[in-house]
């Protein structure tokens, strides 16, 4: 196998990694390269991503479809349909649906580094504690 083909290959297992169900919707690699990777979010109605951190990416979300309730440092804000924000590395984030449609974002991650394991989240970096039952 020449290292073209081999690129290729590893490029898509990688792509497989990050693809697929989550319980609050689905996630599609669109595109990947060496510093970026480019996915299709898909939010349930009522679901939200768990808050999470990166050191060594940027995120930039854009609506597609739906409406979508982003928490990016102390700040909070409503995206709709073609309304965007960038995500700074080193800053907690989420993204919620409030509506009743599925939300739509395309994610451009850029950085450096882009593996699973630079990233953290709350409960991780005792930032959040567990409401007690």
């Amino acid at each position: 196998m020449n290292q073209k083909e081999n690129n290729a290959e590893s490029s898509v297992d990688q792509s497989s990694l990050h693809s697929g169900e989550r319980y609050w919707g689905k996630v599609e690699v669109i595109e990947e390269g060496d510093t970026y990777r480019i996915s299709r979010v898909e939010i349930k109605p009522k679901y939200s991503i768990k808050p999470q951190i990166h050191y060594h990416r940027s995120e930039h979300w854009v609506v597609v479809s739906g409406t979508a309730k982003v928490f990016c440092g102390d700040e909070e804000k409503l995206l709709n349909r073609n309304e965007s924000t960038y995500v700074p590395p080193a800053t907690l984030h989420r993204v919620e649906n409030p509506g009743f449609i599925p939300l739509i974002v395309l994610e451009i991650q850029n950085g450096e580094y882009l593996g699973e394991d630079d990233t953290e989240r709350p409960y991780d970096l005792n930032l959040v504690k567990p409401v007690a039952e």
